[in-house]
């Protein structure tokens, strides 16, 4: 559920589970981990609230601020927030799909290992990351050796 002002989080989903994630909406990598302009302790653009007033106190403070940007230091204003029922979480992993623009060929980048902190993956055990591109012309796949992250 999109959360544009503090007033939408009234309408916030309630089903049977305990739990509902308050996630910012904004052009960035790692933002449940991010630091935002806020005391030192507070959760970043991902958090976990057992009520509705917790919901509610969520997006006051996480539209107030500016969120964690990589390539902004004083970062990115949060003008959306998603609403969404928790999860028990088994076990994470990772998927994403980007373009690759040199080859035009859309990549996907998978890990076992995935969740958060799939910079610390690439960095410490690259082995267990694999990428693999699909050319949308041929449905051809070809698969890509890990590499360390750019840094």
């Amino acid at each position: 559920m999109p959360v544009l002002k503090v007033e939408d989080a009234e309408a916030a989903p309630r089903s049977s589970r305990s739990s509902l994630v308050v996630k910012s909406q904004i052009h960035a990598g790692g933002a449940a981990r991010a630091s935002s302009r806020k005391p030192r302790g507070e959760k970043g653009g991902v958090r976990l609230a057992k009520s509705i007033d917790e919901v509610k106190t969520y997006v006051k403070e996480m539209l107030a601020h500016a969120g964690h940007h990589p390539d902004r230091p004083a970062g990115k204003q949060v003008n959306r927030l998603y609403i969404e029922d928790g999860s028990d979480i088994e076990k994470e992993f990772y998927l994403s799909a980007l373009v690759d623009r040199v080859t035009s060929r859309v990549s996907f980048v998978v890990s076992t290992e995935g969740g958060m902190d799939i910079e610390e993956v690439a960095h410490s055990t690259p082995e267990k990351i694999h990428t693999f591109s699909v050319d949308p012309a041929t449905a051809s796949c070809r698969t890509t050796a890990a590499r360390s992250p750019r840094r």
